[in-house]
């Protein structure tokens, strides 16, 4: 069979590929862009992966330096000329630019977790509330008496006081029920004595050595107990929060607490940058004391909003005092009694003001949820059109 068409050796074939034009205007450099592109959003995908990771290996430097260097690709692509030269990634997770907070837990440099927590509100546009009460001070008169303080809270000071163990309802009934437990088996003819010995013997070295720890790593297996202390440490990180204080993260295991170096059974790890300069310029200035005082007795707020009294915070009231004298001229003992009502009064009210926020806290941390997830539901629960 004959055709009237020449026939085309391989190389005429490639030469009229590489020199006729193409048969659509988009065709060739389009499909070119697009197999780029495709490639840039494999590799932004494994990026991706790569900034979870270092989230779970709770690296912060390495989390937050990707999130900074990274572009987010939208509908509108960057144009042909910028594909080379910044770095670009799809669209993450909902909820994956927030998990950089995880990684704060083991920063050893607070001053990332204030990046961190900066970057978040200014280049992300979240944490809406961060810092939101940060240059106000509640209204409210300066002198606090326990009169004005009842009228206020309907609280007497001394449901303020924070309580020594065995003084406490909780610790009350422990120690009924220990002591209950010792009489019936003495009742029953179990001679105790060399076993409470050693029991009573360990108790001391533990309060002594470890400060409690291991009596308050069972205790926090009590859910009542476990609870409130929840309900203390949510009133810290929210007022933390809203003063605009950055937050290393929420210990509620009282070993690990330990181990960081945690004063109690539990504790808020939270930064203030001005108040850190001041003190190392050697001033402390009556603005971050008053905004330092108020996070510290928040956690005896939260308890006392929500049981009508506060147990914990004998930590926060040594911290307190311990601040106080480096105020130049030093607090006198009435007006660290005045300052620590006033104090107790301004997070009082702040939790009354934002009762959903600290009971959605309450509730995240309850379940064991991280950092990240625990200011979600703060945002959540205080958004407007919720």
């Amino acid at each position: 069979m004959t055709s009237s068409s020449s026939s085309l050796s391989p190389s005429s074939c490639l030469r009229n590929l590489f020199q006729s034009p193409p048969s659509h205007p988009f065709s060739r450099k389009s499909s070119l862009i697009f197999v780029s592109r495709r490639h840039l959003v494999r590799s932004a995908l494994r990026e991706w992966r790569e900034y979870e990771d270092a989230v779970k290996r709770k690296d912060l430097a390495g989390a937050l330096r990707f999130l900074k260097t990274v572009q987010v690709i939208d509908k509108q692509p960057p144009p042909d000329a910028l594909i080379e030269s910044i770095n670009i990634a799809a669209p993450p997770p909902p909820g994956l630019d927030w998990e950089v907070l995880d990684a704060c837990l083991n920063a050893d440099d607070m001053r990332l977790v204030g990046s961190a927590f900066r970057f978040l509100k200014d280049s992300r546009g979240l944490l809406p509330n961060f810092g939101k009460f940060s240059n106000i001070v509640l209204e409210g008169p300066r002198e606090v008496t326990p009169t004005v303080l009842m009228s206020a809270t309907g609280l007497e000071v001394t449901k303020l006081a924070p309580k020594k163990w065995g003084l406490s309802d909780n610790s009350s009934i422990a120690l009924a029920a220990f002591l209950g437990g010792i009489s019936y088996l003495l009742s029953q003819d179990i001679d105790l004595r060399p076993n409470l010995a050693a029991l009573l013997g360990l108790a001391f070295m533990d309060s002594l050595l470890l400060g409690g720890t291991c009596f308050a790593q069972i205790s926090c297996y009590w859910p009542p107990h476990k609870r409130r202390v929840i309900v203390h440490e949510a009133g810290h990180l929210l007022v933390a929060y809203l003063m605009g204080c950055p937050i290393r993260g929420v210990i509620l295991d009282p070993i690990v607490a330990m181990q960081m170096g945690v004063q109690g059974q539990a504790g808020t790890q939270f930064w203030d940058q001005k108040m850190e300069s001041e003190i190392a310029e050697g001033r402390l200035s009556g603005t971050s004391f008053d905004r330092y005082s108020m996070v510290l007795f928040a956690g005896i707020a939260a308890e006392a909003l929500v049981y009508g009294e506060a147990e914990g915070g004998e930590n926060d009231e040594n911290l307190f005092r311990s601040i106080s004298v480096l105020l130049e001229p030093p607090l006198s003992v009435a007006q660290m009694s005045n300052q620590a009502r006033w104090s107790v009064l301004q997070s009082y009210n702040l939790l009354k003001w934002h009762k959903a926020a600290h009971r959605a806290a309450v509730e995240a941390l309850q379940v064991g949820s991280p950092l990240s997830i625990v200011i979600r539901r703060i945002e959540e629960a205080m958004s407007p059109t919720r």
